[in-house]
């Protein structure tokens, strides 16, 4: 059985209700009429197919050390200065259309803010997506300050966090999700203590897969 994501229950039953509703009518129209409605039953079972393929949440075992905040393929691996952070890490995970879009935490912290930002919608693949409606997550852990941005795509319309301020999350915990979208920002403190454990192009699981070590 498909275990769905919170939140997504309005998503799987108006297509299911649509598919039953077009199905009962066609059976008392004439012939032209009943193969559009045919046609729209169908076209609705094919959408319930997709949200509950797109929505699923399956338990994950938990991880080592510091684990991937989001499923994906890993895009990019930078060393930037960030406001917030100071000098750091940003590991940026693209989700695709058949990875999981519920996001995890990546190490035991306390949630100190969430910010949600207004901006574009352009593919999160591209350069310019670094303007596009996101919602940051600072936390502080024992390693230091991390930060989380979930940030929307071309179709993603709706970032739904699970988690609020002063929050205590434990590691690998669900802590949101972003409807039909798209990227998710790490940003690690830059220090000897951490060692990166994958490189671009890999492929990780939340809250599963290990992306960076701790020593000392």
């Amino acid at each position: 059985m498909i275990k769905l994501a919170k939140g997504t229950a309005s998503w799987i039953a108006t297509p299911l209700f649509l598919s039953i509703i077009f199905m009962s009518m066609s059976i008392y129209t004439n012939i032209p009429l009943r193969n559009i409605l045919l046609f729209l039953s169908i076209f609705s079972w094919l959408a319930l197919f997709f949200f509950l393929i797109f929505f699923r949440d399956p338990d994950r075992k938990t991880g080592e050390d510091i684990v991937a905040p989001a499923d994906g393929k890993i895009r990019e691996i930078t060393i930037l200065t960030d406001r917030d952070i100071g000098r750091c890490i940003r590991i940026s995970t693209f989700m695709n259309i058949h990875n999981v879009h519920v996001n995890r935490m990546p190490l035991d912290g306390v949630i100190k803010n969430i910010v949600h930002l207004k901006g574009s919608h352009v593919p999160a693949f591209r350069k310019d997506s670094d303007r596009n409606e996101r919602v940051v997550i600072t936390i502080d852990t024992g390693i230091g300050m991390l930060k989380i941005c979930q940030i929307a795509g071309t179709l993603a319309r709706r970032i739904t966090p699970y988690i609020k301020k002063d929050d205590s999350i434990r590691k690998g915990t669900r802590i949101g999700i972003i409807k039909l979208g798209s990227r998710v920002d790490l940003y690690l403190p830059l220090s000897s203590r951490i060692k990166i454990n994958i490189k671009e192009g890999d492929k990780v699981k939340a809250g599963e897969d290990t992306i960076a070590k701790i020593h000392g």
